[in-house]
């Protein structure tokens, strides 16, 4: 190995040639004699300005053998193939994760530290990876640069434009090995393998109800604390969660996107429509516990649970006999 006998008086780095410490030395004195002609920034060497002029030409002369992706930078492209061979040689000393990128494990590290460096001037949000600090800041700007080519729907994420496609081309690639279920984000199939295992982590303090999800839970406290953040414009009503607004909302504009195919009855919820359904299949799933009548609408079956309560039972006990007698008829 060469001596380095070259060393830098500012920070102590040390070099074998002397022309690698002049080019170091570049770093603290911020000389950036290379200029692009034709966005005007500037850089330290040669390499870098060559390397970004590729931004401007569109030329992409490093290709994947393996899946054809072509990219500007030969790093980029080492990077690549670390998707196709599985490499993750960057561990986390803390959990043991590991990570094809080193600048993966360094967002990662933040998990366990807390700390977030970026900050935002606005509302002073704080976010481990500048990435995220930006996309934040368009939820104060309205900005929304991405868009749906089908429906014209804007995201202010990319992230948020690919998954709103799914919407469009149904693709649910991530399955339930339970029950084969098919979801388009793998955030869903997590959800729904809870519905499996039973897990409900998320109590209520008040009451000791649990629920799967967190925001279940945080759509049920409002019970308790009475809030109702959603108001109606056309009328002043107000509710707990903004999905009973918007169902609400069809009793003034008349809106029924749910029609049954059987009859072209349309309904403004999707749950009217599927109790509806019932009527053409007669499909009866509530049964009375006492003498086993059958009940489309759970509604119902409570209320005929209180007549029986009421009426000692005597109600129940005639529609039995009744129903007897009918198998002889």
């Amino acid at each position: 190995m060469a001596d380095k006998q070259h060393s830098c008086d500012v920070c102590g780095s040390s070099f074998a040639r002397k022309s690698h410490l002049l080019d170091h030395m570049k770093t603290h004195m911020g000389d950036k004699a290379y200029s692009c002609e034709v966005c005007g920034s500037s850089f330290i060497w040669k390499s870098h300005l060559l390397r970004h002029m590729t931004t401007h030409t569109g030329e992409k002369p490093h290709s994947c053998e393996v899946c054809g992706s072509s990219f500007t930078q030969k790093s980029s492209l080492l990077s690549h193939m670390k998707t196709h061979t599985g490499d993750k040689p960057h561990s986390c000393e803390v959990c043991g994760s590991s990570f094809a990128y080193k600048s993966t494990l360094l967002s990662h590290i933040t998990t366990h530290t807390g700390f977030k460096p970026h900050s935002c001037e606005v509302c002073g949000s704080s976010f481990t990876r500048k990435s995220h600090l930006l996309d934040h800041t368009k939820t104060h700007t309205g900005d929304k640069p991405y868009s749906c080519e089908v429906c014209g729907s804007s995201f202010t994420q990319k992230s948020s434009l690919l998954s709103h496609m799914k919407t469009h081309t149904g693709d649910k690639p991530h399955l339930c090995e339970v029950c084969g279920s098919d979801f388009a984000w793998k955030s869903n199939l997590l959800h729904h393998m809870k519905t499996h295992t039973g897990e409900k982590p998320h109590s209520c303090e008040v009451c000791g109800s649990s629920f799967v999800w967190k925001s279940n839970l945080l759509s049920h406290m409002k019970k308790h604390t009475g809030e109702k953040p959603h108001v109606c414009e056309v009328c002043g009503s107000s509710f707990a969660h903004k999905s009973t607004l918007l169902s609400h909302m069809t009793t003034h504009t008349g809106f029924k996107p749910h029609s049954c195919e059987v009859c072209c009855s349309s309904f403004a919820q999707k749950s009217n429509l599927l109790r509806h359904m019932k009527t053409h299949t007669g499909d009866k799933p509530y049964s009375c516990e006492v003498c086993d009548s059958l009940f489309a609408r759970k509604s119902n079956l409570l209320s005929h649970n209180i007549q029986c309560s009421s009426n000692s039972n005597d109600a129940c006990l005639y529609r039995a006999e009744r129903e007897e007698i009918t198998k002889y008829q």
